[in-house]
């Protein structure tokens, strides 16, 4: 059975920035937004948008995988939805079977944005899922959206 968590969050950065470094340029930004963690980004299928996998190379010792591979499953622009699937490495090594994390902004403002994070996921047996609850990816996820606030907030221009 798949489960779901949600968390919500305030950036204090408009929706178009946010969107712009977390959907259309996620390559480039995300070994700019957690330099000591990820390695390498790069493109291994597709050239942008729905059906595009990404290679997430991670430094050795940070995290118990090297790599994951994601694709990108919703790209919308009007609802501002990115959604991102484990289809290789990360959590699937972990013992879950199935994992995807979804990205909504919705603008509060010229400089504010919310963002709904939400995470899906299914453990490889029943066993394993009654004790799994990935509150660390939860945790990741807007970990991630602090460092890509204060990288869009304060160093975008180097």
């Amino acid at each position: 059975m798949r489960k779901e968590l949600s968390e919500k969050t305030e950036v204090s950065v408009g929706l178009e920035a946010l969107w712009q470094g977390l959907s259309k340029d996620l390559e480039v930004t995300i070994v700019n937004v957690i330099p000591n963690i990820m390695k390498d980004t790069k493109v291994v299928e597709g050239d942008g948008g729905i059906g595009i996998i990404f290679l997430f190379t991670l430094f050795p010792g940070v995290t118990p995988v090297s790599y994951k591979k994601e694709k990108m499953t919703k790209l919308d622009e009007i609802s501002h939805e990115i959604l991102l699937e484990v289809v290789e490495g990360g959590y699937l090594e972990q013992g879950f079977s199935y994992y995807k994390t979804s990205f909504q902004l919705s603008a509060m403002g010229e400089d504010k944005t919310l963002v709904k994070v939400k995470i899906s996921f299914k453990c490889e047996s029943e066993t394993e899922e009654e004790s799994a609850e990935p509150v660390k990816p939860t945790k990741s996820a807007l970990f991630f959206l602090r460092y890509l606030e204060s990288y869009l907030l304060n160093d975008s221009s180097t």
